[in-house]
């Protein structure tokens, strides 16, 4: 498997009132095309700051990152934006789905911003639906879903654009422990399908699903296995 993602002494440094916050200190980190990962470590440690970078919602301060061979720390805003566009599909643990329009309408939405035309998005959308298992509820508003129907719908909406990299935060943080392996047994058959799925977790049983698990303490890499 080839490189799809490479980190080279990636630090991250903010900035808070006359603080410096060191969120990451020199992450080395190679990702191939098709892998499955999980990403821990406790509060603090640099999973979220990592995941922002890996996303391209964030640049390193120092060091290098590439993806496919593109070094994300020399690209302005509207490159990272079509980078995330194309390459990347997110799924957050708090769903951040549209409450007064329907299920496939929220999928649906990512298209819109590609120029997807309107029947091929509706068609698309459904089809996503279908396939994690929501053939019933295209129609249905967020208010009219379960938990665990709500983030099934978040990572249709992560598949609209068929993106290489799927990135997930926490996905199954409010969800209980039945629902939520529902969930990871979507992740494993996209993983199986060909995907790249990186999960950042703080749920041992998540993240023990994955191929490989990074662990983070105080921003650097403590174990990788």
């Amino acid at each position: 498997m080839s490189n799809l993602i490479e980190m080279k002494k990636v630090k991250k440094t903010y900035q808070l009132g006359e603080t410096e916050v060191h969120a990451l200190q020199g992450v080395n980190v190679k990702i191939s095309k098709g892998e499955f990962i999980s990403i821990v470590g406790p509060s603090g440690s640099g999973k979220s700051t990592l995941m922002h970078i890996i996303g391209c919602l964030d640049i390193p301060s120092e060091g290098a990152y590439h993806l496919q061979g593109e070094d994300v720390g020399e690209m302005n805003g509207d490159q990272l934006a079509d980078i995330r566009k194309k390459f990347i599909g997110f799924v957050f643990q708090d769903f951040y789905l549209l409450s007064d329009v329907t299920a496939w309408y929220n999928v649906a939405l990512p298209m819109i911003y590609n120029r997807v035309p309107p029947r091929t998005r509706k068609e698309r959308a459904i089809n996503l639906l279908e396939e994690v298992g929501l053939a019933d509820r295209i129609n249905h508003l967020p208010s009219q879903l379960s938990g665990g129907e709500r983030q099934r719908v978040t990572i249709a909406r992560a598949l609209s654009n068929n993106p290489e990299i799927i990135l997930a935060d926490e996905p199954t943080g409010n969800l209980d422990s039945v629902t939520g392996e529902g969930v990871m047994q979507i992740f494993y058959k996209l993983h199986e399908e060909g995907k790249t799925v990186i999960i950042v977790t703080h749920e041992h049983y998540v993240a023990d699903q994955a191929e490989r698990k990074i662990r983070l303490k105080d921003g650097m890499i403590e174990d990788e296995g």
